[in-house]
C-alpha cells in the first residue's frame, strides 16, 4: 500500500477512533457502571455468537456488570453492524464480527448505511480462521500448481464451490481460477455443508473450505487438500503447506477470515484500552483458548493499534478481490 492510501485509511474513523478521549472524560474513569451489549450480526448458534457468548460470560465477571449478547441478524450482517454503528460511543455497545460485515461488504454493496471505516473502530481482533484448497479424489492434482495445469488442460470444464456469493471461499476461488487461466465455473451454495456434499459427491472438482469441516473428509480420504491459506500453516493440518510455500505468493492467498470486537468510533480510548486489556487476558484462559481450537480458529488476541494495522492492510486486497470476481450482493 503507498502512502497516500494509508493516509487515506488513517484518517478514517477505525483509525481515528484511537485517537480520540485524550482527555479521560468522568464516565470513562467510571467505566463500566451499566450492563453492555454485544451485538452479533448473525443467527444465533454460529461460531461468531459462539466466540461472543463465551466472551461475554468472561467479561460479566471481570467487570462486575452484565455482558448481554444481542443477535440481529439479516442483511450479510449489515443490520446488526449498522445498529453499533449508530450507537453511542460510550463503550456500551460493542460489535463482535467477521471480515465481511466491516470489510467485504463495502465493496460487494453499492451502498450502506454506514461506513466501517468513518463509524466504527477496532477493538481486538480475536482470531482468524485459515482456508484449505480441496478437490475431490479424482482430480490427479496433488499440488496447487498442478491443479493449475490441470484446469488450464480443461478450459471451462472444471467447477468450483463456495458456500455463499461474495464469501471468502467464493473469492478466493475466483481468484485461483483467474490466476490459473483455469475458467472454472463458480458453483454457490447456501452453506458449506451443501457445498462439500456436492464436493464429497464430485459434483463440483474443487473448493476453499473451512479447516474444521473439511477436516474429517481430509483424514478419511473422501477429500484431498492441496494447501491452507495464511502466512503460517495449520494447527490442525500440520502437514499441509500454505500456498506461499506451495510457490504462490500472492496476498489473496495470505488473507485470512477474522472475528473481530469493534464500537462504535469515538468511545474514549481508555475504554478502548481497558476492553482490549481484558479480551487479551480472557483469549490466554486455557478454556478459551480450547474453544477457539474447537472451531477451528486461531486465537490473535490484537491491540486496536495491531487491529487497525491488519484491517487496513486488508482492505485493498478485499477491494481486488471483489472486483475480479464480479460478486455483488445488491
Amino acid at each position: 500500500m503507498n502512502r497516500r492510501a494509508w493516509l487515506t485509511l488513517a484518517t478514517g474513523g477505525l483509525v481515528a477512533g484511537l485517537t480520540l478521549g485524550a482527555a479521560v472524560p468522568a464516565a470513562a474513569q467510571a467505566y463500566p457502571a451499566k450492563p453492555i451489549r454485544i451485538v452479533v450480526p448473525y443467527v444465533a448458534g454460529g461460531g461468531t455468537d459462539t466466540i461472543a457468548r463465551a466472551m461475554g460470560e468472561k467479561l460479566s465477571k471481570r467487570l462486575g456488570q452484565p455482558v448481554v449478547v444481542d443477535n440481529k441478524a439479516g442483511a450479510s450482517g449489515i443490520i446488526g453492524t449498522d445498529a453499533v454503528a449508530k450507537a453511542a460511543p460510550d463503550g456500551y455497545t460493542l460489535l463482535m464480527t467477521l471480515t465481511q460485515s466491516v470489510l467485504t461488504n463495502q465493496f460487494l454493496f453499492q451502498k450502506l448505511p454506514y461506513d466501517p471505516r468513518k463509524d466504527l473502530t477496532m477493538i481486538s481482533v480475536l482470531a482468524d480462521a485459515q482456508l484449505v484448497l480441496v478437490t475431490h479424489p479424482s482430480v490427479p492434482a496433488r499440488t496447487v500448481r498442478e491443479l493449475g495445469e490441470y484446469a488450464r488442460s480443461r478450459p471451462g470444464k472444471l467447477s468450483y464451490a463456495s458456500w455463499g456469493v461474495g464469501s471468502l471461499s467464493h473469492l478466493s476461488g475466483a481468484y485461483y481460477s483467474k490466476l490459473v487461466h483455469g475458467q472454472a465455473t463458480h458453483v454457490p451454495y447456501k452453506g458449506e455443508a451443501p457445498m462439500l456434499q456436492d464436493l464429497l459427491g464430485g459434483q463440483v472438482q474443487f473448493g476453499f473450505a473451512s479447516i474444521l469441516t473439511a477436516k474429517p473428509y481430509i483424514q478419511s480420504g473422501k477429500l484431498k487438500a492441496l494447501a491452507v491459506t495464511g502466512t503460517q500453516r495449520s494447527s490442525a493440518l500440520p502437514d499441509m503447506p500454505t500456498f506461499a510455500e506451495s510457490g504462490m505468493q500472492d496476498s489473496a492467498f495470505k488473507t485470512v477470515g477474522w472475528i473481530g470486537l469493534v464500537a462504535p468510533v469515538g468511545v474514549p480510548a481508555p475504554i478502548l484500552a481497558r476492553l482490549e486489556s481484558e479480551v487479551r487476558a480472557i483469549l490466554q484462559t486455557p478454556d478459551m483458548q480450547e474453544r477457539m481450537v474447537a472451531l477451528g480458529l486461531r486465537t490473535v488476541g490484537s491491540s486496536p493499534a495491531e487491529a487497525q494495522a491488519l484491517y487496513a492492510r486488508d482492505w485493498p486486497v478485499l477491494k481486488t478481490l471483489v472486483a475480479d470476481s464480479g460478486a455483488k450482493l445488491d
